[in-house]
């Protein structure tokens, strides 16, 4: 299955936004596998940050974690005040504690304006992004989480997979 739609000014970047090497995540911030697959992400960038390009994108599992779709939202309000990251390694960082307090307490660590971001997450124009993200990711062919796509194709393997192929990759 290939990446629907490709990597676009929507999506949520880090890295090196030019880079040959492109990996899409589909991740749910209430998942214990993607909560696994995180330090291994980050450990990904440390070492590979400015010959990759990482993205997010949000697959709530809705129906198994009541606080994924709200963390998710929560993540997308924190975009609108330029802290996306910040926030999404936040809620995977105290994963085991989520819940709606959790990410109003992030919030305000974040130094986010908290009656913006209280605005925000009742908005529907950030339900509609989280939407798109599963609904590309449906397109796409995710059906569990972390999902991950490498320069378009999707990846059947895990974030230490990943991590050894762009050992190999880059390295070589």
């Amino acid at each position: 299955m290939s990446l629907k739609p490709s990597v676009n000014k929507n999506d949520h970047i880090q890295g090196n936004a030019n880079a040959e090497l492109v990996i899409v995540e589909y991740g749910d911030y209430q998942c214990p596998y993607c909560g696994a697959a995180y330090p291994v992400l980050k450990e990904l960038m440390d070492e590979f940050g400015n010959q990759v390009q990482f993205v997010f994108r949000n697959f709530p599992l809705s129906e198994m974690h009541q606080y994924a779709r709200p963390a998710a939202i929560a993540a997308e309000a924190a975009n609108l005040q330029g802290k996306f990251w910040e926030m999404h390694d936040a809620i995977y960082e105290n994963q085991q504690y989520l819940n709606k307090d959790l990410l109003q307490e992030i919030a305000e660590k974040l130094n986010l304006n908290i009656n913006q971001f209280k605005n925000d997450i009742e908005s529907s124009e950030l339900a509609e992004k989280v939407d798109s993200d599963f609904e590309s990711g449906i397109i796409s062919g995710v059906n569990g989480t972390p999902s991950f796509f490498v320069n378009g194709k999707k990846f059947n393997g895990g974030a230490t997979d990943l991590l050894e192929l762009v050992r190999e990759n880059v390295i070589n």
